[in-house]
């Protein structure tokens, strides 16, 4: 089995790679406008083979950006990016817009075929008052014989302010089939029109479902990737609820608070657990089931 590799440019990114090729980078002190909500993200993301499997800032949605924990609505703060929803009154361009900020590093290592990241952020608002503290969990391990590699993310979002602290969506706010928010990807363009697949639902678009998928085509005539995100069974409100888009942009995000907000008290915190895998090929749902069940 190839070893993963790990290239750290300090105060910037994280590089993984693997048999030559650089899997992700993790941007986690990220250089953008106030407007894009600044946070850590993962771009570009690619197969084992090498296919490229995210978009970075793309112009109708220029916050997108490859994998990224976004929420649309914090305590009246904009952690997605871009304008904010508000009921009766549409999008509005607000100077709502928070950002994720880098505390440091508890682990950062790659030993074998193992990638591991424990990281601690701090979630404020404009005025840079900290609204949460974070704990952020990330391992990395990929298998050459099923053209796959799976990435392991986990959160702990602790409240640390005095009032709760209301986790929603433009959805909850008023605006239908609009939960996104969430550990969200964005895929390449050239993914428009591709498969969304959620078990036992005809529409992905707020279906519950312990996973959904997204198959994309690399060209007209070229190969198919498959990025598969998994639901933890702790998580609250399990099976979750899915956000995906498919005919406009290629996008996809287990939405937590898609149609009803997720309340965290004072000191208290919310856990939220997924694994993203990407592989190459097009997976259909028996070859996801068997690949789960292993």
């Amino acid at each position: 089995m190839t070893a993963l590799t790990l290239r750290h440019v300090p105060d910037r990114s994280v590089d993984l790679w693997h048999a030559g090729v650089r899997l992700l980078s993790y941007h986690y002190r990220p250089a953008c406008p106030r407007r894009e909500s600044p946070k850590p993200y993962f771009h570009p993301l690619r197969t084992l083979r090498g296919a490229l499997v995210s978009d970075y800032r793309p112009s109708d949605h220029t916050w997108h950006k490859g994998l990224q924990l976004a929420v649309a609505h914090v305590h009246d703060t904009n952690f997605w990016g871009g304008p904010t929803y508000r009921a009766g009154a549409g999008y509005l361009e607000l100077p709502d817009n928070g950002s994720q900020v880098h505390l440091g590093f508890d682990q950062l290592e790659c030993t074998g075929e193992t990638f591991r990241l424990c990281q601690r952020l701090s979630w404020r608002t404009p005025t840079g008052a900290e609204l949460l503290v974070e704990r952020r969990h990330v391992q990395v391990t990929a298998s050459a014989p099923e053209h796959a590699w799976r990435l392991g993310f986990e959160t702990r979002l602790r409240n640390t302010t005095r009032t709760p602290i209301h986790f929603g969506s433009p959805s909850t706010n008023g605006r239908p089939n609009a939960g996104y928010g969430g550990l969200f990807w964005r895929g390449p363009r050239e993914f428009i029109g591709g498969r969304v697949l959620v078990p036992g639902a005809h529409d992905p678009m707020g279906a519950r479902a312990g996973w959904a998928a997204y198959i994309g085509q690399h060209g007209e005539s070229g190969p198919h990737s498959t990025v598969l995100f998994v639901d933890a069974p702790e998580n609250p409100g399990h099976p979750t609820e899915w956000f995906a888009r498919s005919s406009d942009y290629p996008g996809l995000c287990p939405a937590p608070f898609y149609s009803a907000e997720v309340v965290v008290p004072p000191g208290e915190q919310l856990v939220l657990r997924y694994t993203v895998v990407f592989a190459d090929g097009a997976w259909d749902e028996s070859r996801i089931t068997d690949f789960l069940g292993r």
